[in-house]
């Protein structure tokens, strides 16, 4: 990537030779180049919010700048790129979404998320620390930023204006207003589950800003529940766990069950251990933040539960899902199981039968389809 502070090595977190996709984009350039053009002063803390894999970062490594993101796989790859450029451990402070902001903010350079309820939270949480002499700055491509992006902006910190167009990527130029009567932070989210879809009918949802449907049961969950695998005890990993409907459903249903969530997401992962602690569940259970299977013993899990993502940020892809599938077969004991649930047309069968020689339709409508692969 070309900067006006050199031209940093990036890569993608984990790193795989297949994907074409790059670590940065024209957003980024664009507001590394404004920051450049209009001296910005760097001298004091200067936060990156939603810098997706470290390419801010690591570009303004030099003025040791704060990094905040509630991705785990965009936090190790800005570990990997700071390394990669010869940026000495601790130079950059690295932050989740969880972890209390900085106190005060000189400099917030705000990456825009693809979910406007994770900007609103991140804007609350940072506002108190932003000053009459903050420079603000928002980055993101023209098909990311909205009427109601620029909303958020206006509502919380002040008078916000865009600028033009460069490489279909666009800036938000925000001047903050400390007078400014900012609403209260309605995250974390909470919601009762309708009746019908099973142990958790009723029960209470725990959703941080950012996770998937975070104000009502998508209906791939709702029939996913619908279709969940007989009690039958042992280690269940909920996989890419989200709110942790799946992973408390399948504990309420059978105590006996050693149940892991786990996800990429801080936010997810918090969403999760809020949604099991809140309904009292029996049991034992484990939360970790992570990619994937990663870190998990070889033939040690009984049952995989699988609602994967084809996106990443804004990129369509199945390489998510394939890492997944993956690391269930190779976690899972021989006669274990994974339970995957999909859109028909992403036609995960294929997948899950060149990996474990074998997929089984447990349930399906026009919409989704639950398959089970069985780790021979």
């Amino acid at each position: 990537m070309t900067t006006p502070w050199g031209e940093p090595a990036l890569a993608r977190f984990p790193e795989d030779p297949r994907d074409r996709l790059r670590a940065w984009d024209a957003s980024d350039e664009y507001l590394l180049r404004h920051i450049a053009d209009r001296q910005v002063p760097l001298s004091g803390t200067v936060v990156a919010v939603g810098d997706r894999w470290g390419a801010l970062v690591t570009a303004l490594a030099a003025h040791r700048p704060t990094q905040i993101t509630d991705s785990w796989l965009g936090q190790e790859a800005t570990r990997a790129n700071l390394a990669r450029n010869g940026v000495e451990p601790g130079t950059v402070r690295l932050l989740t979404t969880q972890d209390p902001p900085p106190g005060r903010i000189d400099v917030l350079l705000v990456r825009v998320p693809k979910s406007l309820a994770l900007l609103e939270d991140q804007l609350l949480r940072l506002a108190p620390a932003v000053h009459e002499g903050t420079v603000v700055v928002g980055t993101g491509m023209v098909k990311e930023i909205h009427t109601s992006t620029l909303g958020l902006f206006e509502r919380i910190l002040g008078p916000t204006r865009t600028s033009l167009a460069e490489r279909k990527a666009r800036l938000i130029l925000c001047t903050p207003d400390p007078a400014l009567r900012r609403p209260a932070n309605p995250w974390p989210y909470r919601y009762t589950l309708p009746d019908g879809i099973g142990p958790v009918s009723g029960r209470t949802v725990v959703n941080h800003a950012g996770v998937f449907c975070a104000d009502r049961l998508d209906i791939g969950t709702r029939f996913f529940l619908g279709h969940l695998p007989a009690p039958r005890g042992g280690r269940v990993v909920d996989l890419g766990c989200g709110n942790g409907v799946v992973g408390t459903a399948t504990a309420l249903a059978d105590p006996r069950a050693e149940v892991l969530f786990v996800d990429e997401s801080f936010q997810a992962v918090a969403s999760a251990e809020a949604t099991y602690r809140e309904n009292d569940v029996p049991g034992h259970a484990e939360f970790r933040v992570g990619d994937g299977l990663t870190g998990v013993p070889d033939g040690s899990v009984d049952l995989v539960l699988n609602n994967p993502p084809f996106h990443s940020h804004q990129a369509t892809t199945d390489a998510t899902a394939r890492r997944m599938f993956a690391g269930a077969r190779r976690t899972l004991r021989p006669g274990g199981e994974l339970w995957v649930i999909g859109n028909r047309h992403l036609g995960y069968h294929v997948t899950l039968r060149r990996l474990f020689g074998n997929s089984a339709v447990v349930a399906s409508d026009p919409k989704f389809v639950v398959l089970r692969a069985v780790r021979r």
